[in-house]
C-alpha cells in the first residue's frame, strides 16, 4: 500500500493513505519532504511552502486560502486553511464535455412492470399518508409477516414518517409528490395506503397526485373509517399479495437501471478512492444506456463550475445555475450562512473545506454528459447523467434518489453508517480499515483502489456486483431489515 497520494501534478498537498509519523522523510516528485507534524490518515501536508493568503491546491484546484504561512511538510487543515467561498454567483457556459462511447451490453434479472418501468425488487409497502398512524402502519408489518410468507413477495415494509399534515406550501406539496412516487415506484410489486382520515394529506386529496394506477395492486384505506383497521388492512394486503405473487424475475437490459450516487460520513479518502470508484461506475453504466443520479447540491458548492461546463446543452447549464442558485438562496431564506459546511465527522476524516468537501463529492459524476436537472420529488427522464435538487442530509437525499426513480442507491462513507432508504443503499467504504471493522455495513470496499486494483478494476467489480444486487442478491442493510424514508422539510409546521 501507497503511504500517500498526490491527486493531481498541481497540487501544494498530497494525503496520507495510512497515519505519518512526525520527522518522515517523504520523496514526492523526486523531491524530498521531510513531516513537520504526525498526519492522520486522509488528511493533508504541505509539499511545497504555502504563504498567507495563498491558494491551497487539491485535485488540480483550489480548496482555500492559507490563513497563516505553511511550512513545507506541515500539516494542512482547518487550523491553517479558510474557504474561498462567497454567495450568489453569476455562471458562464464554457462546454467541455463529450458523450461517452457506447460499450457491449449487460443484462440483470428484473421485474418488468405494467407501466413500463423495470424493477429490482418484488415488495408489498405500507404508506401512511400521515405520521399520526406509523404505529399501525407497523403493526400491519409485522402481522402481515406472520400471514403472508416471503418469497415471490421478497418483503412487506411499512414506511414511518413524522408528515402528512399540519404542513404548508412547498413542504406539503413535497410530502403528496413523495407519496406519488413511491406509489410509482418499480420495486414496489404493490401499495398500501394506509390514511388516518382528517390530515392535510388525507387520500381523496392524495389522488389527484397519483394519476393512473393498477388497481390491483394499489390498495387506499382510512383508519378512521373500520372498526378494526388491522383486520381490514390485511385483507387488502393480502389481495396486493395475490396479484404481486405471480411475478417473476426476467432478463433486463442494464440500460433499464436508475442508480443513485450518495456520499456521507465522508473522509479525506472519499474523493480519492470510493467517489472515484462510483464515478467510474457511472461511466460504465451511462456508456451501456443506463442513467446515474447525483444529488447533495449544497455538497456541490465550489465544484459546480465542472458540472455545468459539462452540460449537453445551455439550457441544461441554465437549469444547473438555477439548481446551485436556488439552494443557495434556500440558506439565506432561513438567515444561514451559505458554506457552513463539512461537517465534524468529515473535518476529523480530513477533509477541511467546503471546496475540498465538494470537488471530492462530484468525483461520483464520472465524466459523462449532464443530461437532466431534477427538481425535488420529479421522476428522471433523461437517460445519462441527472442532477437532483435535494440538501446534503444523508436520509433525505437518498430517499430523494429513491422516489426520483433510482432502484439502488451507491452510498460512499469513511466513517461508515447502517441506515438504508427505500431502496437497496449499498454501502462502499472508502478505505480497508472501516471495510473489515464495520463488515456488518459496508458491501464493498473501494479503499483496495490504493492497494491491489485501479480505479477501473475496481468499478468494473462494482459494476458486476451492482448487477447481483439488480437480479435479487440482498445488500447488508436489507439483510438487517433496515429500511428508512425522510421527506425534505423547509417550511413551517403548523
Amino acid at each position: 500500500m501507497q503511504d500517500f497520494v498526490k491527486i493531481n501534478k498541481e497540487d501544494k498537498v498530497a494525503v496520507a493513505l495510512k497515519p505519518l509519523a512526525k520527522g518522515a522523510a517523504i520523496e514526492v516528485d523526486g523531491e524530498q519532504v521531510t513531516l513537520l507534524e504526525d498526519i492522520p490518515q486522509g488528511h493533508k501536508f504541505a509539499l511545497c511552502a504555502i504563504k498567507a493568503g495563498e491558494p491551497v491546491i487539491k485535485y488540480g484546484f483550489r480548496i482555500g486560502y492559507a490563513k497563516e504561512d505553511i511550512g513545507k511538510g506541515s500539516w494542512v487543515h482547518i487550523h491553517n486553511v479558510k474557504t474561498a467561498l462567497g454567495d450568489i454567483l453569476e455562471y458562464r457556459y464554457e462546454p467541455d464535455g463529450k458523450p461517452l462511447a457506447p460499450t457491449e451490453a449487460a443484462t440483470f434479472m428484473g421485474y418488468k412492470r405494467n407501466d413500463g418501468k423495470t424493477g429490482v425488487r418484488n415488495e408489498i409497502w405500507i404508506l401512511p399518508t400521515v405520521g399520526c398512524v406509523n404505529s399501525v402502519a407497523k403493526l400491519i408489518e409485522a402481522e402481515a409477516k406472520k400471514r403472508f410468507p416471503l418469497g415471490a413477495v421478497e418483503d412487506i415494509i411499512a414506511f414511518n414518517h413524522p408528515y402528512g399534515c399540519s404542513q404548508m406550501g412547498d413542504d406539503q406539496e413535497n410530502t403528496r409528490k413523495v407519496f406519488a412516487d413511491m406509489i410509482h415506484h418499480p420495486n414496489a410489486a404493490g401499495v398500501l395506503v394506509l390514511g388516518l382520515g382528517c390530515e392535510n394529506c388525507n387520500i381523496p386529496v392524495l389522488m389527484d397526485y397519483i394519476g393512473d394506477y393498477d388497481k390491483d395492486r394499489v390498495k387506499f384505506m382510512q383508519c378512521q373509517d373500520f372498526e378494526d383497521e388491522t383486520e381490514k388492512a390485511l385483507e387488502l394486503i393480502g389481495e396486493i399479495y395475490e396479484a404481486a405473487s405471480g411475478d417473476k424475475r426476467v432478463p433486463c437490459d442494464a440500460s433499464e437501471l436508475v442508480i443513485g450516487m450518495k456520499c456521507g460520513g465522508s473522509d479525506g479518502l472519499s474523493g480519492i478512492t470510493a467517489n472515484p470508484v462510483v464515478g467510474a461506475f457511472s461511466d460504465i453504466l451511462i456508456s451501456k444506456g443506463g442513467t446515474t443520479i447525483l444529488t447533495e447540491v449544497p455538497e456541490m458548492f465550489g465544484a459546480e463550475t465542472i458540472l455545468m461546463n459539462r452540460c449537453k446543452d445551455e439550457a441544461t447549464f441554465e437549469k444547473t445555475v438555477d439548481l446551485i442558485n436556488d439552494f443557495k438562496n434556500y440558506f439565506t431564506r432561513h438567515n444561514q450562512t451559505i458554506y457552513e459546511n463539512p461537517s465534524p465527522g468529515n473535518k476529523k476524516g480530513g477533509i477541511t473545506t467546503l471546496e475540498d468537501k465538494s470537488l471530492g463529492c462530484t468525483q461520483k459524476s464520472g465524466s459523462a454528459p449532464v443530461c437532466g436537472v431534477l427538481a425535488y420529488a420529479e421522476p428522471v427522464k433523461e437517460r445519462g447523467l441527472n442532477l437532483l435538487s435535494a440538501p446534503g442530509n444523508d436520509l433525505v437525499a437518498s430517499t430523494a434518489l429513491a422516489v426520483s426513480g433510482a432502484q439502488i442507491v451507491l452510498f460512499t462513507t469513511g466513517r461508515g453508517t447502517p441506515f438504508a432508504t427505500l431502496v437497496p443503499t449499498m454501502k462502499i467504504s472508502s478505505n480497508s480499515k472501516l471495510a473489515g471493522f464495520k463488515s456488518n455495513w459496508i458491501d464493498f470496499n473501494a479503499g483496495r483502489m490504493v492497494e491491489d486494483m485501479t480505479k477501473e478494476q475496481a468499478a468494473e467489480e462494482l459494476f458486476n456486483y451492482v448487477l447481483r444486487v439488480a437480479s435479487g442478491e440482498k445488500v447488508k442493510s436489507e439483510a438487517a431489515g433496515f429500511h428508512d424514508i425522510a421527506i425534505f422539510k423547509q417550511g413551517v409546521t403548523l
